[in-house]
Parts: C-alpha cells; sequence; structure tokens
C-alpha cells in the first residue's frame, strides 16, 4: 500500500496551516506551525508570488494530504465526483469522507487519520461483520462497523474516545462508543463538512 512516510509536520507548514495529521500534538505548543509558521526549505521565509495557479494548487495539496490520499487516487477521485452529477467540489468531498479510515477518525476512534488507517489496515475493523484491511474502502448508508472483539480494549482507541470526545460526532454517523460499533445513517452534505477546504478552487484546477 502507497503512503506518504515523510516528516507529516513539513506538510501542515507548507501549507501555512494546520492540517491535524498528529492529533494531540497539532493543539499543542508543539506544533510545527507555532513554532514555525513558514514553508520549509532554504527558501521558504522569501517572498512568494500568488498566482491564482498556485492558489489553486495549494489547496488541492491541503485536501490531499488532510485525507492521506495519493496523487493518482485524489485525481480519479475528482473524475468520479465531475461524472456523479451535481455538484462536483461536493461530490468529492462527500467521497473523502466516506473513506473507512476517516469514518473511524469522525467516530473518535482514532486520534488522527493516519491512527485511523493504521487501525484499519491492521484488520482491527469489521465492516458488516466482515474483516477488511483496506483504509480506502467507501462506506455507504446503513453500513454497520465495529471494532473485532479482541481489538475492542486496544489502549490507543481508549486513549482517542477519551481524549477527542469534545471533537463531537458527526451526524451522519451513530457512534456506540462503549461497545465500539458505528452505523452510516447516510453520507454528509456539504454543511456536516468542517474541513477547511475550498473545494471550488480544487475543480478550478483540475478544469484547466
Amino acid at each position: 500500500m502507497a503512503r506518504y512516510t515523510g516528516p507529516v509536520c513539513k506538510l501542515c507548514r507548507r501549507e501555512r496551516t494546520k492540517l491535524f495529521l498528529k492529533g494531540a500534538r497539532c493543539e499543542s505548543s508543539k506544533c510545527a506551525i507555532e513554532t514555525r509558521p513558514y514553508p520549509p526549505g532554504d527558501h521558504g521565509r522569501g517572498r512568494i508570488k500568488e498566482t491564482q495557479y498556485l492558489i489553486q494548487l495549494r489547496e488541492k495539496q491541503k485536501a490531499r494530504r488532510i485525507y492521506g490520499v495519493l496523487e493518482k487516487q485524489f485525481r480519479n477521485y475528482y473524475k468520479e465526483a465531475a461524472a456523479g452529477g451535481g455538484i462536483t467540489g461536493e461530490n468529492l468531498l462527500r467521497i473523502l469522507e466516506s473513506r473507512l479510515d476517516n469514518v473511524m477518525y469522525r467516530s473518535n476512534f482514532a486520534t488522527s487519520r493516519a491512527q485511523a488507517r493504521q487501525l484499519v489496515s491492521h484488520g482491527h475493523v469489521l465492516v458488516n461483520g466482515r474483516r477488511v484491511d483496506k483504509p480506502s474502502i467507501r462506506v455507504r448508508p446503513g453500513t454497520d462497523l465495529e471494532l473485532r472483539e479482541r481489538s475492542k480494549d486496544l489502549v490507543a482507541v481508549q486513549h482517542a474516545i477519551d481524549t477527542e470526545g469534545d471533537r463531537g460526532i458527526p451526524e451522519w454517523l451513530e457512534v456506540d462508543a462503549d461497545e465500539r460499533k458505528v452505523t452510516v445513517r447516510d453520507l454528509p452534505t456539504r454543511a456536516q463538512v468542517d474541513t477547511q477546504i475550498q473545494e471550488q478552487l480544487i475543480v478550478e484546477l483540475y478544469s484547466k
């Protein structure tokens, strides 16, 4: 499974905003954005010409990095969103939100999407009673998710539930934290997605 293995704090610095890739650390004073609020590299502190193309590119990169998706996969998601009818940008966000790793993160069973991805890839999650290990699996309305019996007492999961409760559970999910179960009520509307992404800029980039 291809994935980014470099330092994730550099990704936040490159986008000049918190991407919340490290859970609680991103909320602390140790966050790289707090200590070095400029892009990495020798020219990070220099003036950058903000062209329209650069703004669109950075927005696409930000979305891709928040959800932990590589370039080819993200482009395929966009093609699917464009062909799906309706508003392309909203379709794209709905596809990203319906990924299994994101749903486990939204359910507060992990402190970050990277941790949720690991939870799935290590086989701790059941989808409609079947064990899966692909974080990119997409859920549908009515899908039932739960942790395997022997995985329900994982320290990392309990820690996430205890510390991430303030983040809240989105309306499109029904979560039983005690039983470690999730039911997908529906796919989210744009108003229910709190990720700070201007999806129209992404659509404009790919429409060139």
